[in-house]
């Protein structure tokens, strides 16, 4: 009674309820669907088409597609979807998270909804967290999309555009979030049609959706160019902030995560830097190096939120310990570390283009993603994205032990522990993965280990093929394995060793393609991987009669998700397995948020540093902490998102407008009416409503119109006398428009079209690019209003309005200006921007272009528009 009770009262097993009753129709359709040759199961795909063409929707068609692909993936792959794999398909069509414990095949299970999706023909987005998982999934899957009639496209790092543009086109594209941001914001910088790759944004589905939605949400991806900054400031205030002395002259505070310069400080700063009040509006700059210096100093550690590799300061990713090659610090902190550390510094850069991922992926008509770990975040994903989620029961019950956490005084004492504990499990042959949450805490560990003669393997996430391979092989007998943050492996642990990875392995030492679309590889494939089955089912037993694979946690993170995907390694599939975490008073999580108790306990005790306590109310009070951690860090990601979004407004007109110029056969109309807009903003400027007519400004009227729209006129100010406002307005409309009509008969018809299309696209992106740094300026202190009771939000709204206005206004006079002035020396080209992005990816930071011919500054500027190179085209250079 108790247990229907409880199902009546709960969401989601009322949800599975309804999914089981889709799972039995599909089912039903099982046998029908075996009897078909491989022809008529590939002529289904067409069948399907024209049958959405009549009016079918995909919901009609959803039990038999998946009938389908279920026979094709066990003719195909040798793998048959169970029907909690079909439940987790049915929940991605919908649009929302399931998740799905690791090891139940979510990469099978995305091709259900991928191949439903992909008939209407516009295109499926399977987003993965890397490269090597791109790769790996499309060439693996695409045998069975392939076999069914659809092509499979990949968009990874180091593409070229053609090939980009070939795969977008395709009916299924893997790849990336980094790459498939990149290319949204390079098509919007793009300045002829020819350069855009991407389609429509249909329907994606995101591998480890809360990761890429959660983890990388407060990042945002950005294109930007070199700025013309000196960075000798920068060493100088790397060498006088150590002699700062902390709690005397500055604050700390690591839950925020900031530092305070106090007044002692303020005054010492001041003498060594020989100026009077710091704070004096011409010392911004100084104010701005100081507040870096000291984050650097204060809350950067070496090895722990960075490495020096090769002269280079490289972000470590705090959720993967992956090295994010080529992704710098904003706001000249990254400087300030390369400063601290003595490496050459890096130019400033100046921001091109920028979109966060939770609005790149806000743009898909239907969004869908799948993780282990999505339950705890389903309050963000929800409010955020619109994303509800679904827990979909295990195929095998789930009988790992999830032991409480042992908690030490000292982190010296745990990891003589942790190592104790490993080599106890060791000795007896079963399999352990050790968890730690950094580079540094890894190295310590295999130290250690090394010292107590313990063979063990510890992951390098620079090479994810490589990573893989080993995370693979953790469950084989005796192994021991260290990774940092588990998140994101996508790969399976099968105790006893992962015949697939070692058929893989055997076909390519072969000189076969195991991906490749050929019965004779397909027939290769399954005997190869029957006889590695032969061979690892043995070395299975030994290692389930030991108890399966063990998780060691070294420390618990910040995030119960990461600690959860940790724990989701061993218990696959019904396996046995067990976990624990061990952790100390001096963790981070510990010593920020809840030792107090847990120390005030062990004094009054008299616990010693090698005596562990180990209690599930500890395992709970730890668990709040990370709750507090997790609410507060949500609350950061919803206020980056609030600000974000009056961006992604203005965002949304300009590269829309910007998309229609690049597209549209003619501006003609777009220029004849700026021309009117900017002839009526001047003469309200000069001639304002309210104001006598004789206290009108006519003669500094007519010399702004020669500026802008009537370049070398002769009129004079007497002869609008008597116009009135509105016949002043008319006279200068008709002159503009007569000169314009002038200067395309000069140039011809087609000239003046693509010299509109260019001047347009180039003012767009040179003020668009100033109005990025604008906007970052501003937000940069309106936090201050809130000492003024108002809300920095809606200032922040309410002015970047008006400095959008301002900007639209500001394009439109430089088109008009440039459009009557600029010589054509020859037909205008595109013009390469010398740029970086702030990528994750291990392949390096892409390389700039470099110029062919050099111009000098202040040469005049070749475009012909009579302005000096910097202050012209070279400004894009500047930047």
């Amino acid at each position: 009674m108790l247990n229907i009770l409880r199902n009546w009262l709960d969401d989601n097993a009322r949800e599975v309820k309804r999914l089981q009753r889709v799972v039995e129709q599909i089912n039903a359709r099982e046998q029908e669907v075996q009897a078909l040759s491989d022809e008529d199961l590939r002529a289904k795909t067409g069948e399907f088409k024209s049958r959405l063409e009549q009016g079918e929707t995909l919901d009609d068609l959803l039990p038999e597609a998946f009938a389908v692909v279920r026979e094709a993936g066990r003719r195909v792959l040798g793998m048959r979807h169970f029907d909690v794999q079909l439940m987790g398909g049915i929940v991605l069509h919908q649009g929302r998270v399931a998740e799905m414990k690791t090891g139940e095949g979510k990469t099978l299970v995305a091709t259900l909804p991928v191949y439903l999706n992909a008939l209407t023909g516009r295109g499926v987005h399977v987003v993965t967290v890397n490269d090597y998982l791109a790769r790996r999934d499309s060439e693996w899957m695409g045998r069975l999309y392939k076999f069914l009639g659809l092509d499979v496209g990949l968009i990874v790092h180091g593409l070229e555009p053609e090939e980009r543009r070939r795969s977008y086109s395709a009916d299924v594209i893997y790849g990336t979030n980094n790459e498939f941001g990149f290319d949204y914001l390079r098509d919007n910088m793009a300045i002829h049609p020819d350069q855009l790759v991407q389609r429509e944004l249909y329907y994606a589905i995101v591998d480890e959706v809360d990761s890429i939605l959660i983890d990388e949400a407060r990042t945002p991806l950005i294109i930007s160019g070199q700025a013309d900054k000196a960075t000798d400031m920068y060493y100088n205030f790397a060498r006088l902030v150590p002699r700062l002395g902390k709690d005397v002259d500055y604050t700390v505070d690591e839950k925020a995560h900031s530092v305070a310069i106090t007044e002692e400080g303020v005054a010492k700063m001041e003498k060594w830097l020989g100026v009077e009040n710091l704070y004096d509006d011409q010392h911004l700059e100084l104010t701005h190096h100081l507040q870096q210096a000291l984050k650097a100093h204060a809350l950067m550690k070496r090895d722990k939120d960075y490495v020096v590799k090769d002269g280079q300061v490289i972000i470590v990713d705090e959720f993967t310990g992956r090295l994010m090659f080529g992704r710098r610090y904003s706001d000249g902190l990254h400087q300030a570390i390369e400063a601290k550390e003595g490496v050459r510094i890096e130019r400033e850069s100046q921001t091109l283009a920028t979109i966060t991922f939770q609005n790149y992926f806000r743009m898909f008509e239907k969004l869908a993603g799948m993780t282990g770990t999505a339950a705890t975040e389903e309050e963000e994903l929800r409010k955020i994205y619109k994303l509800d989620v679904v827990v979909v029961p295990t195929h095998m019950p789930m009988i790992r032990k999830d032991l409480p956490d042992v908690v030490y005084k000292t982190e010296d004492a745990k990891f003589r522990a942790v190592v104790d504990e490993i080599a106890r499990r060791h000795a007896t042959g079963q399999p352990v993965l050790v968890g730690t949450i950094s580079i540094e805490k890894s190295e310590v560990l295999s130290q250690m280990l090394k010292k107590r003669g313990v063979p063990h393997q510890v992951l390098n996430a620079k090479y994810h093929d490589k990573e893989a391979e080993v995370v693979a092989q953790a469950g084989r007998l005796g192994s021991v394995t260290i990774a940092t943050n588990m998140a994101g492996r996508g790969t399976d642990i099968l105790l006893g060793g992962n015949p697939e990875f070692m058929t893989q392995s055997e076909l390519r030492r072969q000189g076969y393609d195991p991906a490749a679309d050929d019965p004779e590889v397909r027939r290769l494939y399954a005997e190869t991987l029957e006889k590695f089955k032969q061979l690892t089912a043995a070395e299975h037993e030994k290692v389930v009669s030991l108890g399966g694979l063990h998780i060691l946690g070294t420390e618990r993170h910040e995030s119960r998700r990461i600690d959860n995907q940790l724990r989701g390694r061993s218990g696959r599939q019904g396996d046995p397995g067990s976990s624990q975490f061990f952790s100390s008073l001096e963790d981070d999580l510990m010593r920020l948020f809840g030792s107090e108790n847990i120390a005030g306990i062990m004094d009054r005790l008299g616990i010693e540093e090698d005596m562990p306590i180990e209690h599930n109310l500890i395992t709970r009070s730890i668990e709040t902490a990370q709750k507090r951690v997790e609410n507060r860090n949500f609350d950061i990601r919803k206020h980056v998102l609030e600000y974000d979004d009056v961006m992604n407004q203005q965002r949304e007109i300009i590269y829309q407008q910007r998309r229609q110029v690049l597209m549209g056969e003619s501006l003609q109309e777009v220029v004849q009416q700026m021309i009117r807009d900017v002839v009526g903003r001047t003469v309200d400027a000069y001639c304002p409503e309210g104001v006598h007519q004789e206290e009108w400004d006519l003669a500094g009227l007519l010399q702004q119109a020669a500026e802008l729209f009537l370049p070398g006129h002769e009129l004079a100010a007497d002869e609008f006398a008597d116009a009135g406002r509105q016949g002043i307005k008319d006279e200068l409309t008709e002159r503009a428009l007569a000169a314009y009509a002038e200067r395309e008969a000069e140039l011809g018809e087609e000239m003046m079209r693509e010299l509109e299309r260019v001047v347009l696209l180039r003012m767009v992106d040179e003020k668009w690019m100033d109005h990025l740094d604008a906007m970052d300026q501003l937000r940069e202190g309106i936090g201050l209003r809130a000492y003024g009771q108002k809300d920095p939000l809606i200032e922040y709204k309410f002015e970047g309005y008006e400095m959008f206005q301002n900007m639209i206004a500001a394009i439109q006079e430089d088109v008009v200006r440039y459009i009557y002035r600029v010589n054509i020396v020859q037909a205008p080209q595109p013009r390469q921007r010398q740029v970086v992005e702030n990528r994750g990816d291990d392949d390096g930071p892409q390389q700039p272009v470099r110029r062919e011919q050099k111009v000098g500054r202040n040469d005049p500027c070749p475009c012909g528009s009579g302005k000096k190179y910097k202050k012209c085209c070279g400004r894009a250079q500047a930047s």
